[in-house]
């Protein structure tokens, strides 16, 4: 019977811990004798109060061994990297278990601790740049829903850990007891795609027609567009308006939101298999395959090449 632990503290995410806490429990009804056990566990043991205002019971972490230790993530993961004995009592526990995961933001709490370095992790897209510059030695991989290196799983955003936690049933159980506690909870075994498709930049909406028509001008010409005098041109603005409209309305400049656009673009192509790397990187608007494989660098934290590989490697599972 393996003992899942999930670590909290105050001001944590609750969806970070029920989604997963819920995946193995479904998981321990599944079998005789049950795979699991599932504690929570937090510094001081005790009520611990989530950033929703929901407090929940949890045990001290001190002296405890568990056999997959998972950090949750949430608003006070930024109180906790300043907790020096929280931290020691944490990378304690860490040495004695065999395995250790992360949900999204949580990551920052294993980097901090230097569990992740020289290894690939993922955390929440919002959050990837932020801790690529604090952990330069982590290989962030940001277009992931989660990540294994070893014995170390690390996942994206928040609903993320129920991905993560039917990944890890299904190693210690079998795909059969995955897909059964998914279709329990009614959510995908496998979700498809990574987290470029909850990217705002891939679903906005404009307020204004003038912007709406450029920005689907340029969905559908990405391998023309070569400067803003074009959109403007099309959204009949001049380009210092046209800037200053879209920034306001969608948040982004429009060369990021281009630039967006046409590693999305690429990465369905990488996927499906269609092209080699420099066909695609011209057929999307790059030009080069250097500027795309900077540009995916840059927004996933990996070049195109990986895309491809996971693409072959899965057809051949």
């Amino acid at each position: 019977m393996m003992k899942i632990a999930f670590y909290i503290f105050p001001d944590f995410q609750l969806l970070d811990l029920s989604g997963p806490h819920t995946a193995f429990q479904v998981a321990s009804t599944r079998q005789a004798p049950s795979p699991y056990t599932i504690s929570l566990l937090s510094a001081t043991g005790g009520a611990i109060t989530s950033s929703g205002g929901v407090s929940v019971l949890s045990e001290k972490l001190e002296h405890q061994a568990p056999d997959t230790l998972i950090v949750c993530g949430g608003q006070g993961v930024g109180a906790l990297l300043e907790d020096e004995t929280a931290l020691q009592q944490l990378a304690d526990a860490a040495a004695k278990s065999r395995r250790i995961a992360s949900v999204c933001t949580g990551a920052f709490v294993l980097a901090h601790l230097g569990l992740l370095n020289q290894k690939r992790a993922t955390t929440h897209w919002q959050q990837v740049a932020r801790m690529q510059k604090a952990y330069p030695h982590v290989r962030m991989d940001g277009d992931r829903i989660f990540v294994r290196d070893g014995n170390i799983w690390t996942s994206a955003g928040i609903t993320s850990g129920i991905d993560l936690a039917l990944a890890l049933i299904e190693h210690d159980c079998g795909s059969i007891m995955s897909r059964d506690v998914a279709q329990h909870m009614v959510v995908s075994q496998r979700r498809a795609g990574g987290q470029s498709q909850f990217s705002p930049i891939l679903q906005m909406e404009p307020e204004t027609a003038r912007i709406r028509k450029a920005m689907d001008y340029a969905q559908q010409h990405l391998r023309e567009i070569r400067d803003m005098e074009q959109l403007a041109a099309i959204a009949c603005l001049s380009v210092r308006q046209f800037s200053r409209i879209f920034k306001v309305e969608t948040g982004e400049t429009p060369a990021r939101a281009i630039e967006r656009l046409r590693i999305e673009a690429a990465r369905i192509r990488l996927e499906s298999g269609t092209g080699n790397i420099q066909q695609i990187a011209a057929a999307v608007g790059f030009g080069t395959q250097e500027r795309m494989r900077r540009a995916f660098i840059r927004w996933t934290g990996h070049p195109p090449q990986v895309i491809r590989r996971r693409m072959l490697s899965a057809e051949r599972r």
